[in-house]
This record gives C-alpha cells, structure tokens and sequence, in this order.
C-alpha cells in the first residue's frame, strides 16, 4: 500500500470534458509533489470520466471514483474528502487552473501555523498588512461584517488541514451559497491563515452552477444565514462590534431588496425579505447607513502597527580560508 501523501488534492466533476484535461495538468505540474489527486465523478453523461481515468492510468498520483448516483456540488465535495489520506486537503474545480507554485505555497506556509485549523487564499492580496497573517474568528468575522467581505470565496480558495474539515463535518449542503454558510461555521471556531492572492485561476462560464436560476435563491437566502450568525451566543465579535455589523447587514440586505424592486423582479425582493432573519423590530432599530473599513480585521501589535510574518534567510555556507 502506497504510503499517504502530504497533501489531497479533491477535484469534483460533473459534465467538464472542455477543461477537466487542463484542470488536472495544472495539479500534475505543481513544483509541490508530494499529493495525490482524487477525482470524483458525479455521474457525467460527456467524456469527462473518460479524460480522468487516461489520466489514471499514465500516473499513479491519481484516482478516479465514479458515483452511483448524482450527489450534487457539495454532497460531492464531502463525499471526496472522505477519501482523502493526506496531513492537507485542497479542493480544486475541475474547470480551474492551479498555478505551478500553489500548492508549495499553501502547504508550507499552514504547516508552519500550527494555530490555523485552515488557510484562505483570494484572487488578490488582503488588504490590512502583508500576508501570511493570521486571524482569530474576531478578526475573520470583523473583515466580513466591519470590512470590505472574506466569507465570499469557494471552497478551492482554501486547504484545509483534514482534521478540522473532518471535525467540522464537511459542507451543510444549501445549494450555490454553502461555501458562505460554511465560512460562517468554520471561521468562527478556528483562526484562519490568509494567504497571498494569484495562486489559481478561477474560471467563469455558462456552465456553472452559480449562474443558474436555482443558484439565484441560494444566494437570496444567505443574509439570513449571516442575521442568525450575528444573533448567535457563539459570535466572537464584542457587543458594540456586533451592533455595527448588524446595521451594516441590514444596510446591505435592504439595499440588495430594493435592487431587485429596480430590476422588476418583485417576486425574488418578497422572497428576500422573507428569508432574511429581520424582524419588523430589527428592521426599525439597525437599518441604518453602514460603516465600514478596509482596516477591519487587520492584525496589529501593541503599538498599532501591522504584524509582520516571520521570514528567513536560507542559510548560506560559509567558505573557510
């Protein structure tokens, strides 16, 4: 039996036979060697099984499991990570590009946090100081509800240990927005480390499921997860914090109402306002104009100033005359 890797590497698949060739490429020619991908198809009716198996058989790096049955994107998601026998776990979309050094990047830079149950990385720096930094579930929570947003991302911006996934139970699976209700979970438990940006290519298409008109009342219901979040004993924002953040999503869901009022989707506004967790109270005493700063959640010393990430410089020899 081959001995478990450093590193899983989990792509899910359904109907990608235009780029699930180039997604595995990009896994295959990482600087980082030390992983095995696990491919798991979801029932694809194109040739997408039969791109991954070729590829199965030219490198024992890779497997291919195929589903009996449809799960969906994230009943898949977790049915992957059960597979998974590497220290870290990586989501990557099989319609993606992983850049060479992603996963050499990720991977050392979590294994020298032991604090971080996981690492974060977007398509651009974060803004409040250099990166790697770390931030406890305050800050996490202060950059989403006092900041400019954090929650936002998918699962592919992340490597988890397998650990914390696994104890986290893996995604609840609530249509196109359980990445966010996931965020809302697991960054509120464990600090997370932000990583540095350009690490993937985040392919947009037809074809995704975000862009369908199921995905759009995925996304209607998420300010309510957020309301319920802000509401629960187990927020680790201080009281005045969470007040701010509370006035700031009523802001930012009555704004999101009144858009699709604007748009003459009167329907998709009513089913907002349904779901999003306010009461007629709430609504009185936190729709309010927001505040918010690109500084929120930014992790600072004693004396104010950003935290810096420990370097080194590789040790160089010494010539002895």
């Amino acid at each position: 039996m081959l001995s478990a890797p450093k590193a899983s590497v989990l792509m899910t698949a359904y109907n990608r036979e235009a780029y699930i060739a180039d997604a595995i490429e990009s896994v295959l020619g990482q600087t980082f060697d030390d992983f095995e991908l696990v491919i798991v198809d979801d029932g694809s009716s194109d040739r997408t099984v039969a791109i991954a198996q070729e590829y199965e058989r030219r490198d024992r790096r890779v497997r291919v499991v195929i589903n009996e049955r449809n799960l969906g994107d994230y009943g898949n998601r977790n049915r992957a990570a059960s597979f998974a026998r590497g220290e870290f776990l990586k989501y990557h979309d099989s319609d993606d590009l992983m850049y060479p050094h992603c996963l050499s990047i990720m991977v050392a830079a979590l294994e020298s946090v032991p604090a971080a149950g996981f690492a974060l990385s977007g398509s651009r720096a974060w803004p409040g100081g250099p990166c790697p930094m770390l931030s406890t579930p305050r800050m996490s929570f202060q950059r989403e509800f006092l900041g400019y947003g954090m929650f936002h991302l998918g699962p592919a911006c992340a490597l988890f240990r397998t650990s914390v996934l696994r104890e986290l139970g893996g995604f609840t699976d609530l249509g196109a927005a359980s990445d966010y209700v996931f965020w809302l979970r697991a960054c509120a438990r464990y600090p997370v480390l932000l990583l540095p940006g350009d690490l993937f290519w985040y392919r947009t298409h037809a074809g995704q499921e975000l862009r369908s008109a199921r995905a759009v009342r995925d996304y209607a219901r998420v300010p309510g997860h957020a309301w319920r979040a802000l509401a629960a004993p187990d927020c680790p924002l201080e009281p005045n914090e969470r007040e701010q953040a509370k006035r700031n999503q009523a802001y930012g869901t009555g704004k999101a109402i009144s858009h699709a009022v604007r748009r003459g989707r009167p329907s998709l506004a009513a089913f907002m306002l349904r779901h999003c967790g306010m009461s007629t109270g709430d609504w009185l005493v936190y729709l309010r104009p927001p505040r918010r700063s690109v500084e929120a959640g930014s992790p600072l010393d004693a004396a104010g100033q950003y935290l810096t990430p420990a370097q080194r410089s590789p040790v160089r020899a010494t010539r002895v005359s």
